[in-house]
Parts: C-alpha cells; structure tokens; sequence
C-alpha cells in the first residue's frame, strides 16, 4: 500500500516506521496499520495473505508463459511482490512509489535489491505512470495496491485511472487490485474497474480474514474452465511454493457488461 499523490494541504508525505513480531518485520507510514511485511528469515517468500491472493494473476497465464515476462508494481509497500517476481519468477520488474523514504527502507530492511537490467524502482505518481503513452502495453501484469497513511480506501479509484490501467497493459495482461472488501466503496471500486475493462474477463476473490478482496481485471484473456485454473494452481503451488490451490475455489466471475 502507498500514497500516490501529493496534496497542496498536505506536502508532506508520511514518515515510515518499523516493527518486529515473531520474526515477521513490518512496515507502517505514520499509523499502527501494516503497509507491508517480510518474515526476516524468508526474505522473497509472500508474508501476508492478501499480498499472496494477488499472485493469483498467475492462474490467468499458462505455465510456460510464468517464465517471463514484465511486472509493474504500483505502490512498493514492503516490496513483496517486486522481489518475488523478479527473484523467484525471473522476470522483468517496474515498480512505482511515489514516497522516497519507503524505497530506502525497503533497500535498507526489506531485502530490496539495487536496479538492474530486470530491475526498476521508480520515483513517481502512479497515475502519471499510467497515463503515460509511453508505458502503454508494456506490462504482462500489473499490481495495483495504493492507500493513504491511514489505509482507509485506495487513493486511485476513479474509473479513469482503471482505463489507464487497461492501456498500460499488453494483450493477455492482467491486473491484480487490492481493495477492501468489507468497505462500503468496494461495490463502487468494482463498478470503476468494470466500466474501465468493458467485455473482459473479471475475477473476484473471497476476503481475506481482515476484509482485503482481490479483483483480477484482464486484457484479452478469454474466462478459463475451474477444471485449467485448478491444474494451473497445482503447477504454481509446487513449483513457486505459494498457496495456490486453494486460489480457484476462492474466485468467482464479475460482470464486466
């Protein structure tokens, strides 16, 4: 989760802090509220389960196309995702915080590694990122995970800002969305990410324990059998060792008409 934008009564961005429980380290901006965390041990494992139940893009692409690919990350958070992608799939990572302070400690105390030619953590607004003619069609999959300090509703959520999205994919793209699920705007994130993905195939995941609900939102990726979900989770489960099977059981189809 990550602020995305400045604002002229609030030029400040939130300090970042730490803490450490039971060996899983945990990044907060300003409030008691997890932004991101990373058992110290397991460094490019997914700690918590909302973050996993986003890798669920991966059910969406055949097992031989999980071995490349761009990943564009908006919002760092503890980095879990970027270095999972980069580190354990391979692939080619963007990704996009508008916070500096969160980059430093994510290199300093969440196992960031420095940029590469796989790797690059940018300095930006999420939606100028998007809005870019230049970044359109470029990501294989996107993570969107953008909230305020306060972590009480995505902070880019207009159905503008989906359809800039849809553009910054690439045919046969996914984007994976984290938002509250037991929160009234979740009907009407929904409403904006359909109304931004006309046609397309929709996906929503059951709530996590703590009210996080997945939607993946696809680009030219016709609706999959539960017979192909299921054996393409059983293929992420034992080759990248994340929850997967149970993933299908969790999705249902959303209306995108």
């Amino acid at each position: 989760m990550s602020p995305t934008k400045k604002r002229a009564s609030a030029p400040e961005l939130p300090p970042v802090s730490l803490s450490e429980s039971d060996g899983v380290r945990y990044l907060h901006l300003d409030t008691p509220w997890v932004q991101g965390a990373m058992r110290v041990k397991k460094p490019y494992d997914i700690e918590l389960a909302y973050v996993q139940r986003m890798m669920a893009w991966m059910l969406m692409r055949p097992a031989e196309a999980l071995d490349d690919g761009h990943a564009v990350q908006l919002g760092l958070g503890a980095a879990a995702i970027t270095k999972f992608c980069h580190r354990r799939l391979g692939w080619r990572c963007t990704a996009v915080e508008l916070n500096p302070e969160v980059i430093n400690v994510c290199r300093h105390w969440f196992r960031l590694p420095p940029d590469d030619e796989r790797l690059h953590v940018i300095e930006a607004d999420a939606a100028a990122y998007v809005a870019d003619p230049a970044h359109a069609g470029t990501a294989d999959v996107l993570c969107v995970d953008l909230y305020d300090h306060e972590a009480a509703s995505p902070v880019l959520d207009d159905a503008d800002f989906y359809r800039a999205c849809h553009r910054l994919l690439a045919p046969g793209g996914v984007m994976s969305v984290n938002l509250f699920g037991r929160d009234a705007s979740f009907e009407r994130s929904l409403a904006h990410i359909a109304a931004a993905f006309p046609g397309e195939t929709l996906w929503s995941l059951r709530p996590t324990r703590e009210g996080n609900t997945i939607v993946l939102a696809c680009r030219e990726v016709p609706p999959l059998p539960r017979a192909v979900l299921a054996e393409r989770a059983e293929n992420i489960e034992t080759r990248f060792g994340l929850p997967a099977r149970k993933w299908p059981r969790m999705m249902k189809p959303v209306s995108s008409s």
